[in-house]
């Protein structure tokens, strides 16, 4: 399996342009939620966030974000790129695992985009506990996971929809299509 859960398996990816699901802007589905159906204004994690598009996207749209990844890389190009669109938002280089410790009920809402499937597959309980972790009571997960098949040995790595729901069951209440 690939070092995952290894800031410089990241960063090397990075380096290497091996970051495919970059696409260089926010998210389409994280758009049309925030422009059709937005959730409640809040501070917000976005956990996994790379470059920061959605991270900027989140705070251009009165939001108060703070964007975490792994890849010291990818936080630099993140604040580089808030810098010059003068948004203020704030990233940070750290192991998302470790929010549920030091950042206790501290969010409004969670933006989710391959952050799941990219993760080692025997730390996803973790993970979702450390986002349960994060939110305030009545907080919200937005989350955009796909359903992926075993194609490569990862990342991303296989995610089915029967089991996003028997993990995320005691954390979210409700779906939005």
């Amino acid at each position: 399996m690939a070092r995952v859960s290894a800031p410089d398996f990241w960063d090397g990816l990075y380096a290497s342009g091996g970051d495919g699901w970059d696409l260089g802007q926010p998210a389409p589905p994280l758009v049309d939620v925030v422009e059709r159906m937005p959730p409640p204004r809040g501070r917000v994690a976005v956990v996994g966030c790379g470059r920061g598009h959605d991270a900027r996207f989140l705070a251009a749209h009165g939001y108060d974000v703070v964007g975490y990844d792994f890849a010291a890389s990818a936080v630099a190009a993140a604040r580089a790129l808030a810098r010059r669109d003068g948004v203020r938002v704030t990233f940070e280089q750290r192991d998302v695992f470790t929010l549920g410790r030091e950042c206790a009920h501290a969010f409004d809402g969670v933006w989710e985009y391959t952050c799941y499937c990219a993760i080692d597959p025997a730390r996803r309980d973790e993970y979702v506990r450390t986002v349960a972790a994060i939110l305030r009571p009545g907080g919200w997960l937005l989350a955009c996971f796909y359903p992926l098949r075993a194609v490569t040995a990862g990342p991303p790595f296989p995610v089915t929809r029967a089991e996003l729901r028997r993990r995320f069951a005691g954390l979210v209440l409700a779906r939005r299509t």
